[in-house]
């Protein structure tokens, strides 16, 4: 006898919790492009003006809902790649 969430099954809870198993403390993930690509990313770029704006850009198309149920990201991969990149050389 157990508690049971209707229109829920077993499987896409383990898939859920392995999913966020795979993002170390200190990281993040994140949906963006098209074909929703996941990235792992580290917290201290969520301080950079240039990450806020793409923040400010998920929160105008998406609200508080993402469709991925993580931080989904409305620009191109290759903008997206260009952005963290700098970050990366910065932090």
């Amino acid at each position: 006898m157990g508690f049971r969430l209707p229109g829920i099954r077993k499987a896409s809870l383990n898939q859920a919790s392995s999913k966020a198993m795979d993002v170390p403390k200190g990281y993040l993930a994140v949906y963006v492009g098209e074909k929703m690509k996941r990235f792992v990313i580290p917290l201290s770029y969520l301080k950079q003006t240039s990450f806020q704006d793409l923040l400010s850009l998920a929160e105008e198309e998406f609200g508080y809902k993402h469709p991925m149920g993580g931080l989904t990201i409305p620009c191109g991969e290759d903008v997206f790649l260009d952005i963290t990149s700098r970050l990366n050389n910065r932090c």
